[in-house]
C-alpha cells in the first residue's frame, strides 16, 4: 500500500528526495574520500601520524580510494625549507610510516611529499596499497606567478615514466601512470597535482583517453574571494569533459598563514555532477561513491570519446576486495524534477521555451494558420494549450486562432469538462464543443460492438473518433493538430494507436509526466492572472485519467495509475534505464530505498515488471511518432535518441526482474 500524504503525483512526500543505502561493488560503485588532516609546517613525523589517523578513519568507512593534499607530509608552505636535506629525509621517513599504515587496509592511497631524483626536487604524489608503494606521480605544471613560487624549488615532472629505487625496490616515477584494479573491471585510476588541473591542457585528459575512469588531484589551493566557486566549476568541468570521477583533496588547517590561507576545500564529482564537497575552513573529510559502470556506459555511448594518445603509459596493478559497502552518494527519487526552487524555476522556464520555440518554428515553416487542440481538462492537454499560447504570442498572432476543442463522451465528468472550457476562455482561445457520443455509438453499431462491453475497443473507439474530429477541423481551418501526449505515456505505450498517439506536432513528447505537473504549477505561479491560476490549480488537483469509462456518481472511475502504475515510479525506471543504462536489479535496489515508506518491495517489483513488459511491447507506437521537441537528456524519438526495433525481445530484462522476487 502507498503511504503518506500527497496527490498521485507525489507532491510533498519526499522533501529530501535522497537516500543512503548498502551496495555491492560488483554493481560498479567504488567508495572514495578526499581528506585534509590537520598538519604542522615542516614536521613530517607529526604529519605522518595525522595522515595515518585520518587513513584509519576513512578505512573504517569502507573507502577504497583515499586522497590526501599536495605535499601534506611536509606542508605546502615550507618555502626555502624544501632545500633542507633534513626535511627531505623526514618526508621519506613519513612516507614509510604511511606505507606501513596501509598494510592490511583495502585502500588505494595517494599522499603528497617532496622527493629528490637525480639531483632535482619534485613535488610528487605517492600511490600506496596493501603495504606497497606502487609509484610516484610528479607534478607536471609548476606555477610561478602571483602567490605561487614553486619553480624556486621544484622541477617540472616527467610525463614518460622511469624507474627509481626507493627503499631497495624499483618504483615507477612519472605522470603517465595508470593504477589498474585487477578485481573490479573498469576501475583505472590516474593522478594529477593542483596546477595540472588549472592549465589549458591538463594531464587528466590524456589519462582519461588512455582509460582512467577516476582522476585524483592532490592540491594546495589557497582561498581568495570567489575562488571556491571557480574551483568547483573546474572540478565539475574536468569530470564532465573526461567522463570520469574526480576526487580533489586540498590543503587546509595547519599550513602557514603568513601570506595566504588554505581552506581545505575538498570535492568529489562524476561526469559533471558534484557528488560531495566540504565547506572551506570546515576541516571536513568528504565521502562519496563513483559509479564505474555508469562511466563505462557514458564512454561507450559517446563515440567521440576515444583513445587518441600514443604516450607510453605504464599500468600498475593493484587489488581490492569485492565486498558489501554503504553508499554515501545520493540519488534523486524524481530525477526529472530539480529539488532547489531556483533551479526548478529556471528549468521550467527553459522547457516551456524549448516547446514553444519548436512550435513557433513549425508554424513559420508550414505556414499553417491556426492550431487545433483537444482539451480534456487534464494535465497534458492543459500544458499543450499553454505552450501553444506562448508560441502564438511569440508569433504575434491572435489567440483566437487557437481552436480548443472539447469532445465529451461516455467518461467525461462535469469537473474536467468545466475546467477545459474555462481554461480556453481565460486564455482567449476559441472554444468549440463536439459531442462525440452519437458518432461513437453509430460507429459501434456499424462494427457490431456491444455498448455494454467496456473492452479496449470501447475505449479506443472514443480516442480515435476524437483524433478524427481534430484532424478534420485542422483541415477546415488550415491549422495544425497539436499533440498532447507526454513522454511517460509514450514509454508505456499508454496511447491509442492512431488515436491520441497521432498529431501534427507533439509538443509534450519530451516531457515526462512528473515534470508535466511541475510545468503547469510553474505557469500557475508566474502567470499573474488569478482566474487562470485558479483553474490551473484545479487541473493539478484532478486525478490522471483517460476518462473513457462512464463515471461513478459523477466522479472519475478510471484512474490511470491504478491501471498502469504510478508515474513517479515509471519515470524513475525510465530515467535510470535509458540515461544511465542501469540493469533491472540495480534499478530495483535504488528504487526500494528511494521510495521506502511509499511503496512496498512487492509493489515496486510489480510495476518494474510492468514497465519493462510495456516498454518493449509498445515500441511500435514510438517507431512512428510525429515530430516533437527534445527537452532533456532522455528522449524517445525514433529519429534521435532511441533507435530500437519494434520487435525487440524483453526476455533478458524480464528474466532478471523475475529473479529479484
Amino acid at each position: 500500500m502507498r503511504k503518506g500524504p500527497g496527490s498521485r503525483e507525489g507532491r510533498g512526500r519526499l522533501p529530501a528526495g535522497r537516500f543512503q543505502m548498502g551496495w555491492n561493488m560488483r554493481q560498479g560503485f567504488i567508495k572514495v574520500a578526499a581528506a585534509t588532516p590537520r598538519i604542522r609546517v615542516a614536521d613530517p613525523a607529526y604529519n605522518a601520524k595525522a595522515v595515518c589517523e585520518k587513513l584509519r578513519e576513512v578505512c573504517q568507512r569502507g573507502v577504497k580510494i583515499a586522497v590526501f593534499p599536495e605535499l601534506c607530509l611536509t606542508g605546502y608552505t615550507c618555502g626555502d625549507l624544501f632545500l633542507q636535506r633534513l626535511l627531505l629525509e623526514g618526508a621519506q621517513e613519513a612516507l614509510l610510516q604511511v606505507r606501513e599504515a596501509t598494510e592490511g587496509q583495502d585502500t588505494l592511497v595517494f599522499v603528497g611529499l617532496p622527493m629528490e631524483r637525480e639531483g632535482r626536487l619534485y613535488n610528487v604524489a605517492a600511490a600506496l596499497s596493501g603495504g606497497r608503494l606502487l609509484g610516484f606521480v610528479p607534478k607536471v605544471n609548476i606555477p610561478n606567478y602571483a602567490e605561487f613560487y614553486e619553480a624556486r624549488y621544484f622541477a617540472r615532472g616527467n610525463r614518460e615514466p622511469v624507474k627509481v629505487i626507493w627503499q631497495g625496490q624499483e618504483v615507477p616515477f612519472g605522470a603517465d601512470l595508470l593504477f589498474t584494479c585487477e578485481s573490479l573491471k573498469g576501475l583505472t585510476v590516474a593522478c594529477e597535482l593542483c596546477e595540472d588541473l588549472w592549465v589549458a591542457c591538463p594531464p587528466s585528459m590524456d589519462h582519461a583517453l588512455m582509460g582512467a575512469a577516476v582522476i585524483v588531484n592532490l592540491s594546495a589551493s589557497d582561498e581568495t574571494v570567489g575562488k571556491d566557486a571557480y574551483r568547483e566549476m573546474l572540478v565539475k568541468s574536468a569530470s564532465a569533459k573526461a567522463l570520469c570521477g574526480y576526487v580533489y583533496a586540498s590543503a587546509g588547517e595547519g599550513e602557514s598563514t603568513q601570506d595566504v590561507v588554505f581552506g581545505g576545500h575538498n570535492l568529489i564529482a562524476e561526469n559533471g555532477t558534484l557528488l560531495a564537497q566540504s565547506k572551506p575552513f570546515a576541516g571536513e573529510t568528504v565521502y562519496s561513491d563513483i559509479d564505474i559502470q555508469r562511466l563505462e556506459t557514458e564512454r561507450r555511448r559517446m563515440n567521440t570519446f576515444r583513445a587518441e594518445n600514443s604516450r607510453p603509459y605504464w599500468r600498475i596493478p593493484f587489488a581490492l576486495r569485492i565486498e558489501e559497502t554503504r553508499l554515501d552518494r545520493t540519488f534523486e527519487a524524481r530525477p526529472f524534477v530539480p529539488r532547489e526552487r531556483g533551479e526548478w524555476e529556471r528549468r521550467c522556464e527553459e522547457i516551456l521555451s524549448i516547446q514553444s520555440f519548436g512550435l513557433k518554428k513549425r508554424y513559420e515553416h508550414t505556414q499553417a494558420q491556426g492550431a487545433v487542440i483537444g482539451v480534456s481538462g487534464g494535465l497534458d492537454s492543459t500544458l499543450a494549450l499553454l505552450v501553444t499560447v506562448r508560441a502564438f504570442d511569440m508569433l504575434g498572432w491572435e489567440r483566437k486562432r487557437i481552436l480548443a476543442v472539447t469532445m465529451p463522451c461516455f467518461g467525461t465528468t462535469d469537473r474536467t469538462y468545466a475546467n477545459a472550457c474555462q481554461l480556453a476562455r481565460v486564455l482567449g482561445a476559441s472554444l468549440r464543443e463536439v459531442d462525440i457520443r452519437e458518432s461513437v455509438t453509430r460507429h459501434f453499431l456499424d462494427i457490431g460492438q456491444d455498448m455494454e462491453n467496456r473492452d479496449v475497443t470501447y475505449e479506443n473507439g472514443q480516442a480515435r473518433e476524437r483524433t478524427q474530429v481534430l484532424m478534420d477541423l485542422a483541415n477546415q481551418t488550415g491549422g495544425l493538430v497539436i499533440g498532447t501526449g507526454d513522454m511517460s505515456e509514450l514509454a508505456l505505450g499508454w496511447a491509442t494507436y492512431n488515436g491520441d498517439h497521432m498529431s501534427m506536432y507533439g509538443v509534450n513528447a519530451g516531457v515526462p509526466k512528473t515534470l508535466v505537473r511541475h510545468l503547469v504549477q510553474y505557469y500557475a505561479d508566474t502567470c499573474g492572472q488569478g482566474e487562470l491560476r485558479k483553474v490551473l490549480l484545479d487541473v493539478l488537483d484532478t486525478p490522471v485519467s483517460p476518462e473513457l469509462l462512464p463515471p461513478a456518481q459523477g466522479q472519475i472511475s478510471q484512474r490511470t495509475e491504478d491501471l498502469v502504475g504510478p508515474y513517479e515510479l515509471h519515470d524513475f525506471f525510465l530515467y535510470y534505464m535509458l540515461r544511465l543504462a542501469y540493469p533491472p536489479d540495480k534499478i530495483y535496489r535504488i528504487a526500494r530505498e528511494a521510495f521506502r515508506g511509499l511503496y512496498t518491495d512487492r509493489e515496486i517489483l510489480k510495476w518494474l515488471q510492468t514497465f519493462y513488459r510495456r516498454f518493449f511491447a509498445q515500441q511500435f507506437k514510438r517507431s512512428c511518432l510525429p515530430d516533437g521537441p527534445k527537452v532533456g537528456s532522455v528522449a524517445l524519438s525514433p529519429r534521435g535518441d532511441l533507435r530500437m526495433p519494434s520487435d525487440a525481445s524483453a526476455a533478458l530484462w524480464l528474466e532478471q526482474v523475475s529473479r529479484l522476487s
